[in-house]
């Protein structure tokens, strides 16, 4: 059992309560680990003018990588183990905190000081799936009461101890197949995130090319006019919407942190109400306005602007600087003031130390090319079709991420069963 303060007694990483183990499904093991793992430690004599890849594992099993390459002689701890690839890896000062993972291919021969325990499976267990098994509840807690330690910082973990927890360990062919599962998810997340940074390189970059008139849409060729912002419109106050004002429901309102969080450039739903009271003695928003915030932590997040194109009434919050009868798309301004270029000539007009601000006389300002409002519409269709590439990508990202821990708590706990290949075969 572990000796730990009770002000922190379980990280973030682990679920409160002692192991307790399941009931065996029909067909799996129910043993120790020490019957499937055995510490696989091989010291290593360092030269010195030899390189070497020192890695860490990361937290909240985060995987193993590379923390540094050092020569032998710049290594201080002398007693360093070499790692290949498919070792399980335990952090013993970490582990409470879930850093444990495989060692990947491109990290096979690195090495690790002895704060690492080195695991080896044998034929009956799939490394693999052990490391699907280490993100279970059960796994986290074993890991955890067999560390010692009186400070969750400072907790070492026992091996010894934790070989010592029986598991319900599935058939080899069936672990096998789970882990063949939960990597088509692991696989499916990866190339998500990969779409989504290619598509926000190339909406940055269309951003870039669009919005300063080096790239033309078909059909438009006319020159862009240069004008300041505040030759297009005037410029109001947000007042009335305060923190204590907001409620469940009533009248629906845009407040300064909504504006300066959103990773959109203008707002067409609603995320905060107000009473009737509240909204009597509020600024009341047109569907066009420009939304900007005037202050922030830094120059850089000044000014940070959404166009506002809710077609219900709603109301504008203090802090908020409001851009009315403009005449232009609105959402084209909120692409525009938001580029690259409008970022910096806010920059020059901060104002303070601790907060940084910025007014309507600054605003006014600002000075930028405008083509015909046409073409300011079609601009702003092409982002916006760049946009909703993203929304879509990341809604399919938070839906695998969401869906994976379910499957993963089904397939470990074998309260969903899979069929291996041979069992597929002979249906």
């Amino acid at each position: 059992m572990s000796i730990v303060s009770k002000s922190s007694a379980y990280p973030v990483s682990v679920q409160s309560g002692i192991p307790s183990l399941p009931p065996t499904p029909t067909g799996w093991n129910r043993a120790p680990m020490s019957k499937y793992l055995r510490s696989a430690a091989r010291p290593l004599v360092m030269k010195d003018d030899e390189s070497y890849r020192l890695v860490t594992v990361k937290r909240s099993r985060g995987g193993v990588v590379l923390r540094e390459k050092l020569n032998g002689r710049d290594i201080s701890v002398k007693s360093q183990f070499e790692i290949k690839h498919g070792d399980f890896l335990i952090s013993k000062r970490q582990i409470v905190h879930g850093a444990c993972g495989l060692v990947p291919a491109a990290l096979d021969g690195s090495i690790v000081s002895n704060e690492y325990s080195i695991l080896r499976g044998n034929d009956k267990i799939c490394l693999e799936f052990l490391n699907y098994l280490a993100n279970s509840v059960y796994f986290q807690q074993t890991c955890f009461h067999s560390s010692i330690g009186v400070h969750i910082e400072k907790m070492i973990f026992k091996l010894e101890r934790w070989l010592k927890w029986d598991f319900n360990i599935p058939p080899l062919a069936e672990q096998k197949r789970i882990a063949e599962i939960l990597s088509t998810w692991d696989r499916a997340i990866e190339t998500t995130e990969k779409l989504i940074a290619n598509s926000e390189a190339q909406k940055k970059a269309l951003m870039q090319q669009l919005l300063t008139g080096k790239k033309r849409l078909p059909g438009f060729s006319g020159d862009w006019r240069k004008t300041k912002l505040g030759n297009m419109g005037k410029f109001l106050k947000g007042a009335g919407v305060s923190r204590e004002d907001v409620q469940e429901a009533g009248s629906p309102a845009i407040r300064y942190g909504e504006i300066y969080t959103t990773h959109h450039f203008f707002i067409d739903e609603f995320r905060s109400f107000i009473s009737p009271e509240a909204a009597a003695s509020s600024t009341p928003l047109r569907n066009g306005d420009i939304l900007f915030t005037c202050s922030g932590e830094t120059a850089e997040e000044i000014g940070k602007c959404v166009a506002f194109v809710g077609a219900d009434k709603a109301f504008a919050g203090g802090d908020i600087i409001i851009l009315r009868d403009h005449w232009q798309s609105p959402k084209f301004l909120g692409y525009a003031l938001n580029s690259p270029e409008m970022v910096r000539q806010k920059t020059r007009f901060g104002q303070g130390n601790s907060v940084v601000h910025i007014n309507a006389r600054n605003l006014a300002e600002l000075t930028f090319d405008l083509p015909e409002f046409s073409e300011q519409e079609a601009i702003a269709k092409a982002l916006d079709a760049a946009r909703n590439t993203l929304i879509r990508l990341r809604l399919r990202l938070e839906k695998l991420r969401t869906e994976k821990p379910a499957l993963m708590q089904q397939l470990l706990t074998g309260k969903r069963r899979v069929r291996t290949k041979g069992e597929a075969q002979a249906a």
